[in-house]
């Protein structure tokens, strides 16, 4: 008897946790696994398909008639820009100038340790990399516009930082490609984000909640947005919104060129798709400028030489072929 109880006590816990993993399983797991989520799916560059010099590079080739050979300003930037300015080097620096110290290029290596302290291409990404041109450790960096914070680092190390526009690029909101909806009013971009709109049915969608994504503090495309908010403050979502379906944003290359990712498309804002075409003629709602950026009073000669060539028609057709906009 008192075996039977026990062998009833052990099926019951085991009927309860079967009974709670299927409710985990239809109410979260099953749903999360269409409900448009895929757009949050976070992808790092991949430094090694964007090497200089290096067999098999994924990068554009022009005839340049720039050719650098000693004192190379040594070269960083934001994910996004990485084949921006891999591109430069494969054309204008000498073969030998970029050296890393081993190790595969991947996923793990998020912020390109991998090259040596002396390679003229460094992968600082935006964070760490508007340190290092205040530092000191980089010439250039090509980056969109920095954040408050950014701009607070340089005054107080008292560095003065030159901006150079040198191609544009749109910043762009994307969601899963299962998601019905295909373009948003700028306003209503913002009311998602400051939460006053919490379902896409409120916006043409699915009756589903919204989970709007940002992104990390500092980050290029984090700043860029800020500034897009205006007025609005970007509100508290629910704490449900994790099981409704997303949206997020980036700039229009790092997803369309770079990332690759199928399962995500990029919004039509105010009915105008972010086209290479809506850019150059900016009746795409949010065009951002893309700088070359250095020290005021770096001495590099170099420095103002290469960004000349960037700024003429060579190195604007570089830019295009790297999948971005010229900028004249």
């Amino acid at each position: 008897m008192k075996l039977k109880k026990q062998i009833a006590s052990i099926l019951l816990v085991i009927t309860v946790f079967a009974a709670f993993n299927f409710s985990v399983y239809q109410l979260l797991t099953r749903r999360l696994s269409n409900n448009f989520s895929g757009a949050t799916q976070a992808k790092m560059i991949d430094v090694g398909k964007y090497l200089p010099h290096e067999e098999g590079s994924e990068l554009p080739k022009i005839d340049s008639s720039l050719k650098l050979s000693d004192n190379l300003p040594v070269l960083d930037g934001a994910a996004a820009l990485v084949p921006v300015y891999a591109a430069i080097i494969d054309n204008v620096y000498p073969k030998g100038c970029v050296t890393y110290e081993g190790g595969k290029f991947s996923d793990d290596n998020f912020y390109g340790e991998n090259f040596a302290s002396d390679s003229a291409m460094q992968y600082k990404n935006t964070v760490r990399g508007y340190q290092a041109i205040v530092d000191g450790t980089t010439d250039i960096l090509f980056c969109a516009g920095p954040s408050e914070e950014q701009r607070l680092y340089a005054e107080e190390k008292g560095v003065e930082l030159v901006y150079v526009p040198i191609g544009l690029e749109a910043f762009v909101f994307f969601v899963n490609e299962k998601n019905p909806v295909d373009d948003l009013t700028v306003e209503q971009i913002r009311k998602i984000y400051s939460c006053e709109y919490t379902n896409w049915k409120e916006v043409g969608g699915a009756n589903r909640v919204i989970n709007p994504i940002t992104r990390l503090e500092g980050s290029g495309s984090q700043t860029t947005f800020e500034a897009f908010m205006k007025d609005y403050d970007i509100g508290r979502k629910s704490v449900f919104a994790v099981t409704g379906a997303s949206i997020g944003f980036s700039f229009r290359y790092y997803m369309d060129g770079i990332v690759e990712n199928d399962a995500v498309k990029m919004l039509s804002l105010n009915g105008v798709y972010p086209s290479a075409e809506n850019i150059q003629n900016r009746s795409y709602p949010i065009v951002a400028e893309f700088y070359a950026i250095y020290r005021a009073d770096n001495e590099n000669e170099n420095i103002q030489i290469l960004i000349d060539w960037l700024l003429s028609d060579e190195g604007q057709s570089l830019i295009e072929q790297t999948g971005y906009v010229r900028i004249n």
